[in-house]
């Protein structure tokens, strides 16, 4: 995976964040569309020079050990119809990652290699983005084991109760 899209990705990310959080301008706020809520889960679209992105998404129920400094933590699922991306997972922790470490996401019995930068993780190997998908839809919870900037072993869980009526509102929304 290319770092730009990556960079991208995280800035997005970011947005509907703080789009959550009440924290973003009104202007930036209109760019960003509520596709829908369900249960856990909530769905945007929005529009940038390369085209629609849209979002599934979900913040962090439990965390253990709560990381200094910790803000919040959220799953994401993105589509760029026009870049070809589908069920891209990108994870803010809401801490840092100790530099040059993996973490992973524990879903359904399966496990996937995370690469970390900063606050972010994403797959290690981007064609395993379906399986992970499948598997979140199938599953209750998704748990992030991920080691902070301190070298603490920090287990964030979140939940999956939403996320197939969420993947289908994202599909079914966001057309290239």
């Amino acid at each position: 995976m290319q770092r730009p899209v990556m960079h991208r990705l995280a800035f997005s990310a970011m947005c509907v964040g703080a789009i959550l959080a009440g924290g973003i301008a009104p202007a930036a706020a209109q760019a960003v569309k509520l596709i829908g809520e369900f249960r856990d889960w909530a769905t945007y679209s929005a529009t940038e020079s390369t085209g629609p992105v849209c979002f599934a998404m979900t913040k962090s129920g439990r965390i253990d050990p709560m990381p200094d400094g910790f803000t919040e933590a959220f799953l994401y699922l993105t589509h760029r119809p026009t870049e070809s991306v589908r069920n891209e997972l990108n994870i803010v922790a809401g801490y840092v990652f100790a530099p040059d470490t993996q973490a992973t996401a524990n879903v359904g019995g399966q496990a996937f290699a995370l690469f970390t930068e900063k606050d972010a993780a994403w797959l290690a190997e981007p064609a395993q983005n379906e399986n992970l998908a499948g598997a979140i839809r199938a599953g209750s919870s998704l748990v992030v084991e991920g080691t902070s900037e301190k070298g603490i072993k920090v287990t964030t869980t979140f939940s999956l109760s939403g996320a197939t009526a969420a993947s289908r509102a994202v599909e079914g929304n966001c057309n290239g």
